[in-house]
Order: C-alpha cells, then structure tokens, then sequence
C-alpha cells in the first residue's frame, strides 16, 4: 500500500480529518487535500496521484461532474477515481460510473475496507459496496431481452468493453446466477434457488469471469456501465 498515492477531495473538514486518520491508519500515502472540485482538479493535474478519493457533494460542483470534466481532458494522469458518499441513490450511482469513476464506497466504510478499496481501484480493478453493486446489476439485467434463449444486449460502451461483451456475451441464466452472487448467496443457495446442481453453478460463475476478464465478481456489472449504459 505505501505505492499507492492518494488525493482525498471532501469539503467537510471533520470528514476530511476522519478520512485522512483513516488512510495513515492503514499505511495509505496521502499526497494532497482539496476542500472543493477546481482546486481538487488543479491538484490530481499536478500531483498525478494513483487515486483520487472524491466527495460527490462538493460546493462548487459535483464529484460526478468533477469526474466528468478530468475524464474529458486528453492530458489528465491515469488517476482513478473512487467515489465516495452518504448516498446509495440509484441515480448517483449510475451517473457516477457513466462520467467514468472508478470504484464507489460509502462513508461508513472501515479503515481497512477501504484500504481495499484503493489498493483495488489503483489496481485497475472497481471496487464497490454490496448495495451498489446490486443497483449495477440491476441495471443490466434491465438490459436483457426477456426470451430466454437469447444474451444480454449493452448499450454505449467503450469500444474495448463492447467488443469483448459482443464477442463473450453473457446468458440469461449466467446473469441469474450473478445477481444471486451479488445478493450474498453461496453456491449451494444458488443452486437451490436456480434449480441447478453445485458443479453448475460453478461452471456458470467460472463463465462470467472468464467472459469478461474480472478477478472480482461484481466487476461484471461495474464494467458494463462505466461507458454509461442506459437503461
């Protein structure tokens, strides 16, 4: 974790002060503080942080657009940005991942969840809350055509994203089986629940993260919507 550095940008200076005890804590390297969005866009520019740690209720604009205008700038560092809020609003979700964050966690998240969280998003990896995760999923399967027999359909995503979900598309019943995952089931309650013996539900979970390239099982979700899948 000491490679990994951070730029936290919140506007509450307690919230600030609480994150920052959170991140020394854990070993996490804190480059940069910022109270608002402009000053916080001037410093990840400069300091190129691995992560940026951004409120979404900044004063003089939003994490989202925060997110939006730096992933806009063809010069901007390879930062990634983690999200973090109060809120689990479908809406801000979904508009956080469509203006292209990273990851997303709640503030009352654990030093050490979090902790995972960076070393996860500074991975290249998302990283996200169960609850979000089950609001991504939702989203996809929104997506889905209701026959059966056919696969998922995504809408408006990067071009390597959306050729890798055309060329390794994902069935009806393997989504079935991810949402369950999402939703804390072990295999054995998938199955039950599916009506699919054990080694099934392993052969379908193997499937999905091999399909799309993920060592984390909601990362499927996530990396249909970070181009901004609409449903």
């Amino acid at each position: 974790m000491d490679k990994i550095r951070v730029v936290l940008i919140e506007d509450h200076d307690l919230t600030r002060f609480g994150i920052r005890a959170l991140l020394k804590e854990q070993g996490v390297e804190l480059v940069g503080e910022a109270r608002d969005a402009r000053s916080g866009l001037n410093l990840i520019r400069s300091l190129q942080p691995d992560v940026a740690i951004v409120d979404i209720g900044l004063p003089d604009m939003t994490g989202i657009e925060l997110t939006q205008q730096f992933r806009a700038d063809a010069e901007s560092p390879q930062t990634k940005v983690l999200i973090m809020t109060m809120h689990d609003d479908e809406e801000m979700v979904l508009a956080a991942f469509a203006a292209g964050a990273d990851s997303y966690c709640m503030k009352d998240i654990t030093g050490g969840r979090l902790a995972e969280a960076i070393q996860t998003t500074a991975g290249g990896n998302a990283w996200i809350d169960p609850a979000i995760a089950r609001i991504v999923l939702g989203q996809v399967k929104l997506a889905q055509p209701a026959t059966a027999a056919t696969t998922v359909t995504i809408n408006r995503l990067s071009s390597e994203d959306s050729g890798m979900i055309s060329d390794y598309p994902l069935t009806t019943r393997e989504l079935d089986v991810l949402e369950l995952i999402v939703d804390g089931r072990s295999n054995a309650e998938i199955a039950e629940r599916l009506y699919i013996t054990i080694g099934t539900v392993k052969t379908h979970v193997r499937n999905i993260l091999n399909k799309l390239c993920v060592n984390d099982r909601t990362q499927i979700a996530v990396r249909a919507l970070r181009a901004g899948l609409i449903k």
